[in-house]
């Protein structure tokens, strides 16, 4: 049988390549960039099941009717299983949960634009379809096993593994959504700022866009079900990095965290070959029991960062991970919140000062107590709401100093409008839905497709 193809590039023998390839992201300021990454679960409009891949309701049939907008079809195998155009693509989630990863844009009002001109696509396939797609953290219906799986590779070797590290790795994969963040950084003091700040204040966002609190048709117990998955999905891939908080924080010591990550697998010729557990050190070594004697390439670093699941997460850029999935007006919130923190100089710096002196006690106290209890949750004898509306008023104190305006003259700001009316209420968008079930859906789960869809 002839093997696997080998990947092109070359070959990485020293744990050295892997810290550049990190440290290669560092760009300067004026050369930053925003990419924002948001899913949504689709269901069909007549039972409000989720989306087959194929048939004439499917995802498949959703990637085809996509095309007539100038994508580009990207395939495994027969399938096509995500789409590209100028810097974007459009990909699957393992249950079918429908992803844009835009592309990295100058300023939020292009961010924001190309959200719109997505939901609008995906609206106009969809009616055609008769199928529709709502914003929130986890799938508030369907069971696990009522979810359809996707055909891409890696994903069954990640299904197989997941059961063995925690409980709830397979309702991650199959039944949550997220909207997330990536953020570029200048240098590695930069990037170790920037990841101390984001994982000190990523319960905060949490909290801010706390939307999944129902499973299988009933009420969770939780204001953010997605962000409590995470608690127990898998002990070596996921949580706050304590490390991070290290006077020794480097390129480097993320790199030794990544390479004592277990590996889920290789890719050779488009073929995903199961390497679960092992290590990638002893890929380095040339000692991969999956591949033995051959030495990984950098796209094989690139492919097994993508695997390591913290709250925040380094490549040549930094991803913000801690939001449910939400409405369309809120999902410009999300860049908006962290571009505002993370990207003046001078807000950064009282960012970190905010935060500099929280304990790791206090960092794992925030993670586990704000899934559940949303902005009731308390940091010092301190309500997170009021920690929240705090960060805020950073965010658009960095927005404002941005001084990006656009078209109509209106700066970036503007864009945390959606956010500072959820903390003027005082109640996360989690609890809004718990009211309309309690009250106006009279206990049936099923007015939320209709009420929630894009």
């Amino acid at each position: 049988m002839t093997g696997p193809d080998k990947p092109a590039g070359p070959v990485v023998t020293d744990k050295s390549e892997l810290v550049g390839y990190l440290a290669s992201g560092s760009t300067p300021p004026e050369d930053w960039r925003i990419g924002t990454e948001h899913e949504k679960h689709g269901f069909r409009f007549d039972d409000f099941r989720p989306l087959t891949y194929d048939g004439p309701q499917g995802i498949g049939a959703m990637l085809d009717g996509l095309l007539r907008f100038g994508w580009n079809p990207i395939y495994e195998g027969d399938n096509v299983i995500a789409l590209a155009m100028d810097g974007q693509s459009v990909s699957l989630e393992p249950g079918g949960q429908f992803e844009l990863s835009g592309a990295p844009v100058e300023n939020l009002h292009q961010t924001c634009a190309e959200v719109h001109s997505h939901l609008a696509q995906v609206n106009a396939v969809g009616d055609e379809l008769k199928v529709g797609f709502v914003g929130v953290g986890f799938q508030p219906k369907w069971r696990r096993e009522d979810i359809p799986i996707m055909p891409k590779g890696r994903y069954d070797i990640m299904r197989a593994n997941m059961p063995t590290r925690g409980n709830l790795g397979l309702d991650m994969m199959l039944r949550s959504a997220t909207v997330q963040v990536n953020l570029d950084f200048a240098d590695e003091a930069d990037m170790v700022t920037k990841m101390r700040v984001g994982l000190a204040l990523q319960p905060i966002a949490t909290a801010l866009f706390a939307n999944s609190p129902f499973t299988e048709g009933k009420p969770n117990g939780f204001m953010s079900f997605r962000s409590h998955i995470w608690t127990d999905t898998d002990p070596d891939r996921c949580g706050i990095l304590p490390f991070v908080f290290d006077d020794d924080m480097s390129f480097e010591r993320y790199v030794d965290h990544a390479l004592d990550v277990p590996m889920y697998f290789v890719n050779r010729g488009g073929e995903y070959l199961d390497a679960s557990g092992q290590s990638f050190r002893d890929f380095l070594d040339g000692k991969l029991p999956a591949l033995p004697g051959e030495r990984p390439t950098l796209d094989d670093w690139e492919n097994h960062l993508t695997t390591v699941f913290p709250e925040v997460r380094l490549k040549r850029y930094i991803e913000m991970r801690g939001a449910d999935s939400g409405p369309w007006d809120a999902i410009c919130g999300l860049p908006a919140l962290w571009v505002g923190l993370l990207y003046d100089p001078g807000v950064l710096d009282e960012a970190w000062q905010m935060v500099k002196d929280w304990t790791i006690a206090e960092h794992e106290h925030l993670r586990r107590e704000v899934p559940r209890h949303g902005f009731r949750a308390e940091h010092r004898g301190r309500a997170v709401l009021e920690i929240a509306k705090d960060v805020m008023a950073l965010s658009r104190k960095g927005l404002v100093c941005r001084s990006v305006l656009s078209g109509n003259g209106l700066d970036e700001a503007h864009y945390l409008d959606s956010l500072d009316e959820i903390t003027a209420r005082g109640f996360t968008p989690a609890e809004g839905l718990l009211d309309a079930y309690h009250n106006e859906w009279n206990g049936n789960i099923d007015a939320l497709f209709k009420d929630c869809m894009y």
